[in-house]
């Protein structure tokens, strides 16, 4: 096999040398080898974090006079050992080389247990004795002969040997090649069927597994005497097309659903957002905590791993020192204007998400793809919109039933065209019965005409603009959190400085979540007139009307919801990441289609 991999024009470039620790995950889950090393795509998780803690007392580096002089007599230890190798294709770091009397000993520290043989002896893990055998022959290129190695379970608190020998050596060449192999071939493999260790995998949130096979599964349908009804058959999109069905008859040999899946939860999902709304306030760090003061004077300080996110309202100065934290803890920076219009995010490099990106260019270009895609979220989004005025308003049967009219007439929209004319024929029906879900109070005759915007004229108008662009932030961040490009659209067009994919997916979350925030704001009495500014630039929130809203955002956000698929509750905000990630999936020729988010 060749040491290359494919460029994007067809051409061949060598690979970059292979983690040892990738070679660990390609035996652990070729997957899970190819989401990290291939494109870059690392999820904390509590074992994660647990190992880092199991490593702590041999991360830090010992000091070598020469390092090219490695010198191991009897007795010697060498700490956090970087190691290299051209002939290999490998770079890695051993936690201990230990020098002995007749060679060098290599000593792996991981958290957990080792594994009971059949004879009921512990034993090390395959990954793990693979990663020994290889930092053994990095070290032998070195000069150094490894003669032992072992591996230290923190959860027994004991080292298991691992036998050096040839056949091993050979195992680590070959799985060598095989991963470099995986790499080079561009396709990422499938997720595993019905496995333990996807259980306690890093990337659970990120491949949900069991989810990938549904979609794939539940759209077999799309496909039809091998062809998909993507509305192309250029020789170019064969490849795709293969890609795609061999994902459903991958997914057809899995069998029915699980009867349970477990939602997925990534860490930090629970930390706090942090809202600086006051001007001239001033964000900071003092330590590992992030502060927040006004004019001198600290108001606020909480530690750095416990914010999720910071949203700045207007003129809210960030220290250098707290961007470089937040860059390093992943803490998304929103921007936004005093009268609550998005403006930008301040995030770390994105994950590398290449062969979402260029699936995502690839199939915006085929009209066929984005009227697909259209379609649904459309469909979602009015049937959406249904069930609110059902839950909420006292709206007559007719209107209901034309809704429903409208939601299935967009399965049969034969172009772009005709299928936002329905869109905007059911919103504006929406809209006109939206008073209706709005309780009129007797300190509050708010005056309802209708949808306006730029600038909104009241206050009803004013709640749903900002609802509206607070939903494009969240998914403008998830869009780039999973790896596709936020600012290129199915059905929202390109144009500068806005995120047209973030638009499209919050189309069926729109009654959801940012109608819903503005109805639960005037329905449980949380806001009155005199939380808005009226001037002839538009209506808008107050610094008071500002702090209520941002609470039922938040309480909205967290709110737990059914899946309509696989049945399992999470919060509104998680279900943003899922649908991205469905997409993200589509667009990589892991799916036929797109399933939008429905609730009953």
């Amino acid at each position: 096999m060749s040491d290359a991999a494919l460029r994007t024009d067809g051409s061949l470039e060598a690979q970059p040398k292979m983690g040892v620790r990738n070679l660990h995950n390609f035996i652990y889950c070729p997957r899970l080898f190819y989401f990290q090393w291939v494109e870059n795509i690392f999820q904390e998780n509590a074992d994660t974090v647990a190992g880092s803690f199991a490593h702590r007392n041999v991360d830090a580096p010992s000091r070598l006079e020469d390092p090219k002089e490695l010198g191991l007599p009897e007795g010697a230890k060498i700490r956090s050992l970087r190691l290299e190798s051209e002939a290999l294709g490998l770079i890695g770091v051993v936690d201990i080389v230990e020098g002995g009397p007749e060679g060098a000993e290599i000593i792996d520290y991981k958290k957990g247990s080792a594994r009971r043989n059949s004879e009921g002896e512990r034993e090390a893990k395959e990954p793990d004795a693979i990663q020994v055998a290889a930092h053994a022959l990095l070290l032998r290129e070195q000069g150094v002969n490894a003669v032992r190695g072992a591996v230290y379970y923190a959860a027994d608190k004991r080292r298991v040997p691992v036998e050096l020998s040839e056949e091993l050596f050979a195992k680590v060449r070959r799985t060598i090649e095989e991963a470099r192999g995986v790499a080079a071939s561009g396709r990422c493999p499938p997720p595993l069927k019905n496995d333990a260790r996807c259980l306690y995998c890093s990337a659970y949130p990120i491949c949900l597994p069991n989810e990938t096979l549904w979609w794939a599964k539940a759209t077999k349908s799309v496909a039809k005497d091998s062809q998909l009804d993507f509305g192309f058959a250029a020789p170019a999109e064969d490849q795709l097309r293969e890609r795609i069905l061999e994902a459903l008859d991958f997914a057809a040999e899995s069998g029915k659903k699980p009867p349970t899946l477990e939602p997925p939860r990534p860490d930090r999902d629970d930390g706090e957002v942090l809202v600086v709304q006051t001007p001239g306030a001033q964000i900071g760090q003092r330590g590992e905590q992030l502060t927040v003061s006004v004019k001198g004077e600290e108001l606020r300080k909480l530690p750095g791993q416990q914010v999720r996110a910071i949203y700045c309202y207007g003129a809210v100065q960030i220290t250098a020192q707290a961007v470089e934290t937040c860059l390093e803890l992943g803490i998304d920076v929103a921007y936004f204007s005093p009268a609550g219009r998005f403006i930008g995010l301040l995030r770390g490099l994105p994950v590398s998400g290449v062969d979402a990106r260029r699936g995502q260019y690839r199939l915006f270009e085929l009209p066929g793809v984005r009227l697909q895609l259209a379609r649904e979220v459309l469909r979602a989004k009015i049937h959406n919109q249904r069930v609110m005025l059902m839950r909420n308003g006292d709206v007559p049967d007719r209107v209901l039933s034309l809704l429903a009219g409208f939601r299935d007439a967009t399965e049969r929209a034969s172009d772009m065209t005709e299928l936002l004319g329905i869109e905007g024929t059911a919103a504006a029906l929406y809209f006109e019965q939206f008073e209706s879900m709005l309780k009129q109070r007797e300190d509050w005759k708010f005056d309802w005409r209708g949808r306006n915007r730029r600038p909104p004229r009241d206050p009803v108008n004013a709640l749903l603009s900002l609802g509206y662009s607070m939903l494009a932030k969240e998914l403008t961040g998830v869009c780039h959190a999973v790896g596709l490009d936020a600012f290129l659209g199915f059905m929202h067009q390109p144009r500068y400085g806005r995120p047209a994919l973030a638009l499209d997916l919050m189309e069926e979350f729109r009654p959801l979540i940012a109608d819903s925030v503005a109805i639960s704001l005037i329905n449980r009495g949380e806001l009155g007139p005199e939380d808005f500014i009226r001037s002839a630039s538009g209506t808008f929130l107050n610094d008071r009307g500002r702090k209520a809203f941002w609470e039922a955002w938040f309480r909205r956000c967290d709110t737990e919801v059914s899946h309509p698929e696989f049945e399992y509750k999470m919060a509104y905000r998680r279900m943003l990441e899922v649908q991205a990630r469905q997409l993200w999936r589509f667009v990589r020729g892991e799916a036929a289609a797109y399933h939008g988010f429905t609730t009953r």
